[in-house]
C-alpha cells in the first residue's frame, strides 16, 4: 500500500506520522515545492521508526511526481494556511490553481488512485477536483467532516465531562465557520442523547464552539491547526486502505442525495478499498435540513468563483 501526501508542512507531516505509526502502509511519500523539505521531514520521520516501532518507509521528494507512481491513495495538503481573521473562503484564488496543478499531476502518475482533498476551501478544491481531473466520483473525497466531527465530540465531552470515548456525534454541511451542521439532536453518551445530561444553552454553546473550532486554534496558533487535521486524514487513509467500512461524515459529490445536485458536501459516506462506497442519507428534521440547505447554497456560492 503506497500513499503519496503532496505538502510537506505540518498538516501533512501530521498525516505522514500518524499513517507511519499505525503500520498498515508500505510506503509513503512526501512531495513538497521547497528544495529538501520533504526529503527533511521524512528523514527525520524515518528516525523515529525504531522508538516507534513501525515499519513504514517513508521518503521525500522536491517536485518529482515520478516518485509517487502507482500510489493506492494521495493526499493534498498543498496551499496556503490560514491566518488568524481570515476565512477558509478568502484562500480560494490562490489554492484553486495549487489543487489543480497538484490533482492532474498525481492523477497522470497514479491513474488508479483514490483522492483526498485537505486544501481549503475544503468542499470547493474537492468540488475543483471533480471537475478537472477524469477519476470516478467515488475516488475523490474531501477531508473536512471527519476533522468537524472530532472536534465536535471534543466539545461534547468537554460539555458532559465525560471520557471522549463515551461521546459520539456528527457534523455534516460544508467545512466552513458558517457551513458545518453538527447534528446535536442525535449526539449521544453511550447511545443516551446528550440532551439528557446538559440543557439546550450549553449544547447551543458546543454547536457554535465546534463551528469556530478551526477559527479559535488559528487565532492561537498563528495558523491553520495541524494535529486534528493529520489525525483525521490518517483515519480516512486507514479505512480506505484497510477495507475497514467505515462511516465518516466526508465531502462527496452528490447527485440528488440529501435534495442537493453537482455539489461537494460534508454527508456521512462508507469508507472502504473503492473510497467512496455508499453515500447514507440520515434522516434530518426540519431544522436540519434547512440549515444544510444553506451550508449548500454558501458552498455554491464560492464554487461559482471557480474558473471550471
Amino acid at each position: 500500500m503506497k500513499v503519496t501526501i503532496v505538502g510537506a508542512g505540518a498538516v501533512g507531516a501530521s498525516c505522514a506520522e500518524y499513517i507511519a505509526i499505525k503500520d498498515f502502509a508500505s510506503e509513503v511519500v512526501l512531495l513538497d515545492i521547497k528544495e529538501g523539505y520533504a526529503e527533511g521531514k521524512a528523514m527525520d520521520l524515518m528516525q523515529t521508526a525504531s522508538l516507534n516501532g513501525f515499519d513504514t518507509k517513508i521518503t521525500g521528494t522536491t517536485n518529482d511526481y515520478s516518485k509517487t507512481a502507482g500510489s493506492d491513495i494521495c493526499v493534498i495538503t498543498s496551499g496556503i494556511p490560514r491566518k488568524p481573521g481570515m476565512t477558509r473562503e478568502e484562500l480560494i484564488g490562490i489554492n484553486a490553481g495549487i489543487v489543480k496543478t497538484v490533482a492532474s499531476s498525481l492523477v497522470q502518475h497514479s491513474p488508479d488512485t483514490i483522492l483526498i482533498v485537505v486544501s481549503n476551501p475544503m468542499d470547493t478544491m474537492t468540488y475543483l477536483a471533480h471537475k478537472s481531473i477524469d477519476l470516478p466520483k467515488h475516488r475523490i473525497i474531501g477531508m473536512g467532516g471527519a476533522l468537524d466531527s472530532a472536534r465536535f465530540k471534543y466539545r461534547l465531552a468537554e460539555a458532559l465531562g465525560a471520557p471522549i470515548s463515551d461521546v459520539d456525534g456528527m457534523v455534516i454541511g460544508g467545512h466552513s465557520d458558517t457551513g458545518m451542521v453538527p447534528l446535536t439532536r442525535l449526539a449521544t453518551r453511550n447511545s443516551v442523547p446528550v440532551s439528557e445530561f446538559i440543557d439546550a444553552d450549553r449544547l447551543q454553546q458546543v454547536l457554535e464552539d465546534t463551528k469556530v473550532g478551526g477559527a479559535t486554534l488559528t487565532k492561537l496558533l498563528g495558523t491553520s491547526a495541524w494535529y486534528a487535521p493529520g489525525a483525521a486524514v490518517s483515519a480516512l487513509v486507514q479505512a480506505i486502505a484497510c477495507d475497514q467500512h467505515k462511516m465518516f461524515p466526508c465531502s462527496a459529490l452528490l447527485e440528488g442525495e440529501y435534495g442537493l445536485n453537482d455539489i461537494c458536501l460534508g454527508v456521512p459516506v462508507i469508507l472502504g478499498r473503492n473510497g467512496i462506497e455508499s453515500i447514507v442519507e440520515i434522516e434530518l428534521d426540519q431544522k436540519e435540513k434547512d440549515h444544510l440547505q444553506s451550508s449548500a447554497a454558501g458552498v455554491s456560492a464560492v464554487n461559482g468563483l471557480l474558473d471550471v
